[in-house]
């Protein structure tokens, strides 16, 4: 297996080498961006946890002292909003306030997960262009080749040839799966982080956590004696 896949890389020529460093390189940007999402995410579920439930305890300046400290993507968004309510500022406000800390933190989160996309491409197109010299070698050669000998001659050098276009495949196939699933993890944590506004705003601006106040009572309607024969009138 291993002397199979070893010829089969020698065999395609040095376009092989170049494919082959895209997809190391691809694959560690993969990996880091796995972990980090992957960080963010329990740190973020951590942070919500920790400054909502500082938050429901009117403990306003301690839930801004751990916001500014923590670092983390969801506690400086819920910063930036914290500090337009330490200024008594609106709602909206306040509201424009965490969609600039979103905004903010969004590139760190989206941050060379779109270079797989890229190294893909490039692994497929060097896969192309070394099959394309490779064929242009082939031709060149068997047109130099005793004639007896221009069709094996012709069909080996096809093969060898079309090497690199199957590793460029095989190179940018995981890579756009990779980017696929990086970019829902992505995706998903953004949702969280408009969610989490959401339930800060609702829980900073009326302290009911998002629970809908409950309608004002209704005025007793008048008697409809009374409504027809208003004081002071003759029935």
């Amino acid at each position: 297996m291993i002397e199979t896949a070893v010829r089969f890389f020698q065999e395609g020529g040095f376009f092989m080498y170049p494919i082959a460093i895209v997809l190391i390189i691809g694959l560690i940007v993969a990996a880091e961006r796995y972990i980090y999402l992957s960080a963010q995410k329990i740190t973020n579920r951590r942070d919500f946890n920790r400054l909502h439930h500082m938050i429901g305890g009117k403990d306003l300046k301690g839930a801004l002292n751990y916001a500014t400290e923590s670092g983390s993507a969801m506690a400086s968004m819920i910063g930036f909003g914290l500090q337009r309510l330490a200024r008594r500022q609106s709602r909206e406000e306040i509201e424009y306030a965490m969609e600039e800390g979103l905004l903010e933190v969004m590139p760190r989160l989206e941050k060379r997960t779109q270079y797989l996309s890229t190294l893909a491409n490039i692994s497929t197109l060097m896969g192309l262009l070394g099959t394309i010299i490779g064929l242009i070698a082939a031709f060149t050669a068997v047109a130099a080749a005793d004639p007896s000998q221009k069709a094996s001659l012709l069909s080996q050098s096809i093969s060898v040839a079309m090497n690199t276009t199957a590793f460029g495949l095989m190179s940018a196939i995981p890579l756009l799966l990779i980017h696929s699933v990086l970019q829902t993890k992505t995706n998903e944590i953004i949702d969280s982080f408009e969610m989490a506004g959401i339930k800060v705003l609702n829980l900073i601006t009326d302290g009911t956590g998002a629970r809908p106040q409950a309608p004002a009572a209704a005025r007793p309607a008048e008697p409809a004696s009374r409504a027809a024969n208003p004081a002071g009138s003759v029935a």
